[in-house]
């Protein structure tokens, strides 16, 4: 089926449409979606082997984390497993819920409600809202479920940034200008309890965003869709860090700008398609931190700058069979008042290392339910720039109606 982007914009826009693991989003209709009796279910699997040459997982300098390290165990494992159901409420109304299935760092199983939202279908003028649980628009892969990622990892500035991707609780209004190109704005007012939210006192609406979004054809090969977003929010005592806790209180503003280019000859994507992308971010956090608040307290005024970017491009050059490369840089600049040596403070004053890393992978799709995908990193964005040689073997399988992801 040919892609358009001016015919795909509006349903891709709300996330309606598509299928499967697809790169580029196959065109459908609001009919589609199931019905309140039959809504579409699917069952997302997904596992991996991995290998790393440094063994010892150590913090990236120069970043507030909230945990010790987001990597996937060594060894084979079993990934985040996605039971999802949507379907039209009524002709007012659609509805979408995911529950994740994972393992914490001991092997236990976590269920988590990962999305739970309703989307309106009829509001006037362009207009569409969001209610619910739901992944953010900061960014441009924010939004994009594990299961549809490229590479297997999401890029340096969203795993030290935002956890490797941020949703919350919340509301979300756009609105779709009537021309010929997409010109959508939009905001979201949010809970703020994920991370970099997080911490007491959540009500209210510490947490807010604004997006905007342009895109279009260029000629019957090429789209593109350009964004920029911004991130703010509160923390009252927001926790990061293991075993050792530091406590933020202040503010955090995350601005972003990304692009996306589509290509597939006349716009059939199914023996040649590519797409190129690329994110860049800038963190500012201003406020008081205090390490170790259940034992010996350090107390310390903080101001953090922390910017980074990736670009990556993909590209399917036999059907089936794709091939992909992706470079990830950060750096940070952060002043502390008493970055007390022996503690966490004073690895995020160290402002001398510039983290990277470069990932290649190729995968294969039997069709577009089915993937499986070899990647390397070169990862030099531990503590004191020791090089990590990483190798991951994974296969994601998809089980049932499941739509497709925004452009």
């Amino acid at each position: 089926m040919r892609f358009s982007f001016r015919a795909a914009r509006l349903a891709a826009s709300a996330g309606l449409c598509g299928a499967g693991l697809a790169t580029i989003p196959i065109i459908c209709t609001a009919a589609d979606n199931g019905t309140a009796f039959n809504p579409k279910i699917s069952l997302i699997l997904q596992g991996n082997y991995a290998d790393f040459s440094n063994s010892t997982p150590t913090l990236v300098p120069g970043f507030l984390l909230p945990g010790q390290d987001s990597f996937v165990p060594s060894g084979l494992s079993l990934n985040e497993t996605e039971l999802a159901v949507e379907s039209n409420i009524d002709d007012y109304f659609h509805g979408w819920a995911a529950i994740a299935l994972d393992n914490d760092a001991n092997g236990n199983t976590q269920v988590s409600v990962e999305n739970a939202y309703i989307d309106t279908l009829t509001l006037p003028y362009g207009f569409a809202g969001r209610i619910g649980r739901f992944y953010s628009e900061i960014g441009y892969l924010n939004h994009v479920h594990a299961h549809a990622w490229d590479f297997i990892d999401q890029p340096l500035i969203y795993s030290t940034m935002l956890d490797s991707q941020y949703h919350d609780d919340g509301g979300q209004l756009r609105w779709i200008a009537p021309t010929d190109f997409l010109l959508e704005i939009g905001g979201e007012l949010l809970r703020g309890a994920q991370f970099p939210g997080g911490g007491e006192h959540r009500s209210g609406v510490p947490a807010k965003t604004a997006f905007a979004h342009v895109g279009d054809d260029l000629g019957d090969s090429w789209s593109y869709r350009v964004g920029l977003s911004y991130l703010r929010i509160d923390e009252d005592n927001r926790l990061t860090g293991e075993p050792t806790q530091t406590a933020f209180s202040g503010n955090s503003g995350l601005g972003a700008a990304d692009f996306v280019f589509k290509w597939s000859p006349h716009g059939n994507p199914t023996v040649h398609n590519a797409v190129i992308q690329g994110e860049y971010f800038h963190r500012r956090e201003n406020g008081a931190l205090i390490n170790d608040p259940n034992g010996a307290a350090t107390n310390s005024d903080y101001s953090g700058h922390e910017s980074g970017y990736y670009v990556q491009g993909v590209y399917q050059f036999v059907p089936h069979w794709r091939i992909g490369a992706r470079y990830d840089w950060i750096e940070t600049s952060n002043a502390l008042s008493n970055p007390a040596t022996g503690t966490d403070l004073a690895t995020l004053a160290d402002n001398s290392h510039h983290p990277q890393r470069e990932s290649v992978m190729v995968d294969w799709s039997h069709s577009e339910f089915s993937r499986i995908r070899l990647q390397y990193n070169h990862d030099q964005s531990r503590s004191g720039g020791a090089t990590d040689n990483q190798v991951f073997l994974q296969y994601i399988f998809a089980m049932g109606s499941h739509p497709a992801h925004s452009f």
